[in-house]
């Protein structure tokens, strides 16, 4: 059997897996990227040529099955790789397609949460655990957000959104992007549709900020990311479990 790999999705050309693939390449795990939201019925990778799971951001509504039928098999993996105990990761939209397919509920949202902010961590986990009752800075970008998902551990929250992170199993969504890296959100802040509404100098002051947070950011989300690749690495050492 080939060797298994790890199945990043994207949503939109500008949303990369920045900091997550670079700690997947550190372990040496070969990765395929697709992107499948616009699909009735995409032709996804069966379990077992899995290692993981990333499902990342993107600008559309997490249940909009209209305009985006993929994202509801996108939701089945990633309900079918839990089971299966193989490692998931969700990021902002992907968190909420996570979540909402194991059993947690979508709240959308009126107000944009746009730019640096800071969650703060309430439970402990492997990737998680020196942050435990601190506050850390973050970059966020939405407005929807999700209920906690039955049986799952919340892992961090913020005033204005009350599940910024959780684990259930195998499972771990992050509402905000440490994956993103300055050049990285430059190519956001070159979307019409991200800065829709954006004067020169709020874009201007968002990289200003970004530059600010980005040496607090990047140990963390190397701890997070670097756990999570090291469940893949695992996993893809072990046979799927039926």
């Amino acid at each position: 059997m080939p060797n298994r790999k790890v199945l990043i999705v994207q949503h939109a050309a500008w949303e990369r897996a920045g900091r997550i693939e670079d700690n997947l390449e550190d372990v040496g795990l070969e990765r395929v990227t697709m992107n499948v939201a616009t699909i009735k019925k995409p032709q996804l990778p069966p379990l077992e040529e899995l290692a993981g799971i990333v499902l990342l951001g993107g600008p559309m509504q997490a249940n909009d099955y209209e305009h985006f039928p993929g994202l509801k098999a996108e939701a089945k993996l990633a309900k079918a790789a839990h089971s299966a105990g193989i490692p998931v990761l969700g990021v902002c939209l992907g968190h909420q397609i996570l979540a909402q397919a194991l059993g947690g509920q979508l709240t959308l949202g009126k107000t944009l949460q746009r730019g640096v902010d800071q969650v703060k961590w309430v439970a402990t986990d492997d990737a998680v655990s020196s942050w435990a009752d601190k506050k850390t800075t973050v970059l966020q970008w939405h407005s929807d957000s999700v209920t906690l998902p039955p049986d799952a551990k919340l892992l961090a929250k913020s005033p204005l959104t009350k599940v910024e992170a959780f684990r259930q199993g195998s499972a771990l969504g992050v509402q905000f992007h440490l994956e993103v890296t300055m050049p990285i959100f430059e190519q956001w802040l070159e979307q019409p549709e991200v800065t829709e509404g954006l004067k020169k100098s709020q874009i201007a002051q968002l990289v200003s900020d970004f530059q600010e947070a980005d040496p607090l950011i990047q140990p963390m989300a190397d701890s997070l990311f670097s756990a999570f690749a090291a469940r893949c690495s695992t996993c893809a050492a072990q046979p799927v479990r039926e």
